[in-house]
């Protein structure tokens, strides 16, 4: 059990490593902005308008979309009480995927109020994930499959589902509609522009209000669903309460940036191991983790190949895939 003071530090380390990141991020690219010059506002009209129209957005998502996948990622873990409960490993990101991949096929002939049109992606990740999430819950309590067996056989089949659901709507896009579909499912932060930022951006703060609060109740919940009650936890509505934030979150980030992969499960791990199990800590410190790596992940996209650009789910899950392999082999020998 780490100490408090210790775990309120490492948070305070990685808030300041996230506004590191964040300047680095604004500066560097294939047109660069002197760091000095950054923080000073002493800048050109050109290197203003790249800063406000193009860099801003851009950090501001990869650090909302870390925080996000990060957050669901230790809630649902602590949910489910299972160590694999990843946004992706069990479907829930491949969820939200289809409900996105719907809307930008099937509706790119239609008409859209522009009012509706903002939110219209996210929302249909949001419902993707949500459906998803309440399927997994079904099976896993409601039916009493609670190993990690059945919630990754589970998400395996919901994945397989949601990728036949995209390769049809794939095979019928337009050209237009396939480049889109096809580098948006290998995840990106390019192009975003504030208009698209903002409705997303509201709905993943606004899961933040929902699952932070959760984190004392979700301690309680790993002594059993039985006890937590006797301690006067009311269950049900915590459960429902993190299954539709976590959708929110999770949907939110995967409509408008594509499916970044093993985020959700590498994030709470690493939190874990430098500071602790207990919920109080792990929440923020998922979040704030998952917003500095990410926003390192996409400068890193940004550099490689400059002036082209990895798409981002490459990157994170050749991070991810070993650490995933580690981590089952680790629960093999029964050291988790």
């Amino acid at each position: 059990m780490f100490p408090q003071k210790d775990q309120v530090i490492i948070i305070r380390i990685l808030v300041l490593l996230i506004m590191l990141g964040a300047i680095i991020a604004s500066a560097i690219g294939s047109f660069s902005i002197p760091a000095l010059d950054l923080l000073s506002g002493s800048l050109t009209e050109l290197q203003r308008t790249v800063l406000i129209e193009i860099r801003l957005p851009r950090v501001i998502l990869s650090g909302l979309v870390g925080a996000s996948l990060g957050l669901s990622g230790a809630a649902l873990q602590g949910l489910f009480r299972n160590p694999l409960a990843d946004p992706g490993l069990i479907g829930v990101s491949a969820g939200a995927a289809l409900g996105a991949a719907v809307v930008i096929v099937l509706t790119s002939d239609l008409y859209i109020p522009p009012s509706l049109e903002l939110f219209l992606l996210p929302l249909a990740g949001i419902v993707g994930a949500s459906m998803v999430t309440l399927l997994l819950f079904m099976f896993t309590n409601g039916f009493g499959y609670q190993g990690v067996t059945y919630l990754l056989l589970i998400g395996i089949a919901v994945n397989a589902i949601a990728s036949v659901g995209i390769g049809i709507l794939t095979y019928i896009s337009t050209d237009s509609e396939l480049r889109s579909l096809t580098f948006w499912t290998m995840g990106s932060f390019g192009g975003v522009t504030w208009s698209v930022l903002v409705p997303a951006m509201a709905l993943m703060i606004s899961s933040f209000f929902f699952l932070l609060p959760a984190r004392r109740t979700l301690d309680i919940l790993q002594l059993g669903e039985i006890e937590a009650y006797r301690l006067g936890v009311d269950v049900k509505r915590v459960k429902y309460r993190v299954i539709f934030a976590s959708a929110a979150a999770v949907g939110a980030s995967v409509s408008i940036s594509g499916m970044i992969g093993f985020v959700g499960l590498v994030i709470p791990h690493l939190a874990r191991l430098i500071g602790g199990v207990n919920h109080n800590y792990l929440l923020p410190a998922s979040a704030a983790m998952g917003a500095f790596i990410m926003i390192s992940a996409d400068v890193i996209a940004r550099m490689v190949i400059q002036p082209a650009e990895l798409p981002i789910g490459l990157i994170t899950s050749a991070i991810g895939s070993p650490f995933f392999l580690w981590l089952i082999f680790r629960m093999k020998k029964h050291e988790y």
